[in-house]
């Protein structure tokens, strides 16, 4: 089982690794950093450790896990980059199908595949004997899965701005935005998601977060009713520190919400 310091998962899950860049918080990617230190083992390829990949071998994963778990999908890729394709992707879903004691935190930077990939999703699921027990029919008609949360990273407002849309066009049971590294300030949309995320950056080049920006975000999710789970300052308080020293209080608490 692969834990995790992520501190909204408990475990993580990657029959995907390997992304290519999409906007500005690739910048830093802390999973090709990781890829590049396992060159050539764990299934990253030693020439180009974070070339997309795809590990069936651990598809089946979650399965083998009895007690329930939030489990974040894909930390060290993109499910839904180009090229991983959808029959692939099916396999995923249906795997978290199966393993209806988790629940499952799908996070991408392309929120269009995911919104055409699940339009589809309906194709594979008629060539078996019904729907999976934990799909739930939604108002428009889509069967959506109660354990799968799904999310986008919008690390600036421009981001947000893209991908929060389309994400709210996605039947989900939770849908969620993780605004890490978090760029500069963000105003979320006028409808708004299940759940915000919200964190600094971390490691080499590290670029720094306005406590600012923080407290409108954290004040804007109040308004609203959603939950807020502020992660961490990142690298930086009034200068660079380091994580652990920056710690993740703000206003002399944790916000550690979740739906």
């Amino acid at each position: 089982m692969a834990k995790t310091r992520i501190e909204w998962a408990e475990v993580v899950w990657n029959p995907v690794s390997g992304c290519t860049p999409i906007s500005e918080g690739c910048q830093n990617c802390y999973a090709k950093r990781m890829a590049n230190r396992l060159r050539g083992r764990c299934g990253y390829p030693a020439d180009d450790p974070f070339r997309v990949t795809l590990h069936p071998e651990k598809l089946e994963e979650p399965l083998k896990w009895k007690k329930p778990k939030r489990v974040f999908v894909c930390s060290m890729g993109d499910l839904f980059h180009e090229q991983v394709p959808d029959e692939y992707i099916a396999k995923v879903w249906e795997v978290m199908s199966n393993a209806s004691q988790h629940t499952f935190l799908v996070l991408t930077k392309r929120p269009q595949r995911m919104k055409d990939f699940l339009a589809r999703l309906g194709w594979y699921i008629h060539d078996r004997d019904g729907y999976p027990m934990e799909a739930v029919l939604d108002e428009g008609g889509k069967y959506t899965l109660k354990n799968v949360w799904l999310g986008v990273t919008a690390e600036n407002q421009q981001r947000a701005d893209e991908r929060i849309p389309i994400l709210l066009q996605i039947p989900a049971a939770v849908r969620f935005v993780s605004i890490e590294p978090m760029l500069g300030p963000v105003v979320i949309p006028e409808e708004w998601p299940d759940w915000v995320i919200c964190g600094g950056e971390t490691g080499p080049g590290a670029r720094p977060i306005h406590p600012d920006w923080v407290r409108s975000l954290r004040d804007q999710c109040q308004v609203a009713g959603t939950p807020f789970f502020f992660k961490s300052w990142g690298e930086w308080a009034e200068h660079k520190v380091g994580k652990k020293k920056a710690g993740r209080l703000l206003d002399g608490r944790t916000w550690d919400e979740i739906p």
